[in-house]
């Protein structure tokens, strides 16, 4: 069959270790045999970023404003320990977070469920999604080492020179301290990308913080929201017969447990990256999470919500087979495919993504699958493959299907 013509180009992110192997796995088995791919290329692989004292980072989200779609492998992190391992010369913030912070956009995290694959938590029916707010928060924080004691304020400066200070601490020894921030305005797109995407799916929403510690920060959170709610899409909710319900943080934990599932959970940033990991984990797999990022002036990046798979990729590099999850790279590609076939008004496009989740799920359900899901499938015929055996494997579901 011809390959699919593609209009625009969508801009590629690669990554890191065992993920950035799978990215290329994936590329040459599932999509340049299909797809004459345009792409707008950024390796946001450590080295480069190191290279380009990350500035590689800032194009890369600079090009999915251009273009609208990007897709993106998976990225380290650096701490202490992996500046000494790469010989960096900084320890880098998340790409992630950067990418975040520029596209002003709010993360929605969803569970790939398959057939074989039953939750941990035996009464989760349906999906849970974490929408996560995508900027600011500690992600792009400020930090201070105390050597000795004391005293740590808080200031701000207006621009007419109007000082506001609160003391924070009077330190006797050594500590740390970490300053936060975020926008009214982010906070507000926050609220309405919630609003409307619960719309869209017809699922309640939910929203957590904890402004009873928190009583500006947090609190200013749960106010705009309100507010948004209250002026903008109630009236909309009551009309599609869902519910926005607001509580505290940990009350939010403990009924997330014994709910069924169907509704869309909004998290402040890290709460939304620590909860989206208990999902998809209690879900199946970390690597059965799909994630994207929607930025309010409709730009779209599409990831894998887990990371590097760093002990992976060491026994890839000692020469040792892997059989590493791709499930949710898979995802990415087919997302970011899906969305420039909607955006260009390319139905061929659009197919060949459904196709493409289609033998994903369809290989698992066959009993094919990597060694993780292997071991906790209720499925009784089980074939385990490695990651490139697994990925062939949905390269022949796939052709059958197109």
């Amino acid at each position: 069959m011809a390959k699919i013509q593609m209009k625009t180009p969508l801009v590629e992110l690669d990554g890191d270790e065992m993920t950035r192997i799978l990215w290329q796995m994936i590329k040459e088995e599932l999509i340049l045999p299909f797809i004459e791919l345009k792409a707008e290329y950024y390796d946001l692989g450590l080295p480069k970023r190191d290279e380009t004292d990350d500035q590689v980072t800032v194009d890369a989200a600079n090009a999915i404003r251009r273009y609208g779609v990007g897709v993106k492998c998976a990225t380290i992190t650096p701490n202490p320990a992996r500046v000494k391992e790469y010989g960096l010369k900084e320890m880098y913030k998340s790409p992630n977070g950067t990418l975040r912070a520029m596209l002003d956009g709010t993360v929605f995290r969803a569970p790939i469920l398959v057939k074989g694959i039953e939750p941990c938590v035996r009464n989760w029916k349906k999906p849970i999604t974490i929408a996560r707010h995508a900027y600011g928060d500690v992600y792009k924080n400020a930090e201070i080492r105390v050597p000795g004691p004391g005293e740590a304020r808080l200031v701000f400066t207006a621009a007419d020179g109007t000082v506001t200070e609160e003391k924070i601490f009077d330190f006797e020894d050594a500590g740390v301290i970490q300053g936060i921030y975020n926008l009214d305005s982010s906070i507000r797109s926050f609220a309405r990308s919630c609003f409307a995407y619960a719309l869209d799916v017809k699922e309640d929403l939910w929203f957590a913080t904890k402004d009873t510690i928190s009583k500006t920060y947090d609190r200013a959170f749960k106010e705009i929201f309100e507010t948004v709610y209250e002026e903008e899409y109630k009236d909309r909710f009551e009309e599609a017969g869902i519910t926005y319900f607001y509580t505290l943080i940990d009350d939010a934990v403990a009924r997330i447990m014994k709910c069924d599932g169907g509704l869309v959970w909004a998290c402040k940033n890290y709460d939304g990256d620590v909860f989206s990991d208990m999902l998809s984990s209690a879900f199946g797999s970390l690597a059965m999470m799909t994630s994207v990022l929607v930025s309010p002036d409709g730009c779209f990046e599409y990831e894998a919500a887990h990371g590097t798979v760093q002990r992976h990729y060491y026994k890839h590099l000692a020469g040792e087979s892997t059989s590493t999850n791709s499930v949710a790279t898979i995802f990415a590609w087919s997302g970011a495919i899906r969305k420039r076939g909607e955006l260009d008004e390319l139905p061929e496009m659009i197919r060949f993504a459904d196709c493409l989740e289609k033998a994903t799920l369809e290989t698992i359900e066959s009993g094919t699958m990597t060694g993780d899901l292997a071991r906790i499938t209720t499925l009784s015929d089980v074939h385990q493959v490695d990651s490139l055996g697994f990925i062939r494997a949905v390269r022949e579901k796939l052709e059958e299907l197109l």
